[in-house]
């Protein structure tokens, strides 16, 4: 059974590092006495992979995962990193030459190197909305709505013209809407519960609940 841990690594210029699972929205009371919506990201399952070197890979980083289970009972830890099945996900972080860490595999990952007020940047997958048309997925206004448009409303319109006689790359068109990672910047910590290792970040979060979330300070 993997027991919490801490786990510390020191990377150039005070930047850090975490991959956690999104628990979904609230809000709280701000030291204004005003309410303001909150997004909670748990690290409960965070667990260190592995890394990668320099002179093995010829690159560094840290590889970090999110158990499926919060706790699970294997007769070595080695095992349970090498089974990718026993992962929700599992993310690679790049350092640089300057960038220094330590960390032992199978080890928890608790929130230590961030403190309240922190500015981080969160990235994340967005929900995915299936196939969507070009009034939703791009704002087209769409057609006219006067007698005879019926068939129009929500139309795209021309999509070419007779040269070159094919569409254009990159014209907006109906097609898959949403499921892609998206970056903020300058989100602000709210607050950490150091105990349940949890963080709560001011405002939205993209993606669905139970999705991951890389959190990286700035």
């Amino acid at each position: 059974m993997f027991h919490a841990s801490r786990f510390m690594f020191y990377v150039f210029e005070m930047n850090t590092f975490l991959l956690g699972e999104k628990l979904g929205m609230t809000e709280w009371w701000n030291e204004k006495k005003e309410v303001e919506p909150i997004t909670l990201v748990d690290f409960g399952r965070t667990v260190f992979v592995g890394e990668k070197t320099q002179q093995k890979d010829g690159y560094s980083s840290y590889i970090l995962g999110i158990l499926k289970k919060k706790s699970q009972t294997i007769e070595s830890k080695s095992d349970l990193v090498k089974k990718s099945t026993n992962f929700l996900v599992i993310k690679e972080f790049r350092l640089s030459e300057e960038e220094k860490m330590e960390g032992k595999e199978g080890e928890n990952i608790n929130a230590d190197n961030f403190k309240n007020g922190d500015n981080v940047k969160v990235i994340a997958i967005t929900k995915g909305k299936g196939t969507q048309g070009v009034v939703r997925r791009h704002g087209f206004k769409g057609g006219p709505k006067s007698h005879g448009h019926r068939h129009v409303l929500r139309s795209a319109g021309s999509i070419g013209s007779a040269f070159p006689e094919h569409v254009q790359k990159g014209k907006k068109m109906a097609g898959s809407m949403g499921y892609e990672q998206v970056t903020i910047k300058n989100s602000k910590i709210a607050w950490i519960d150091k105990e349940k290792n949890i963080i709560a970040i001011k405002g939205a979060v993209p993606g669905r609940k139970g999705s991951w979330v890389k959190v990286v300070g700035m």
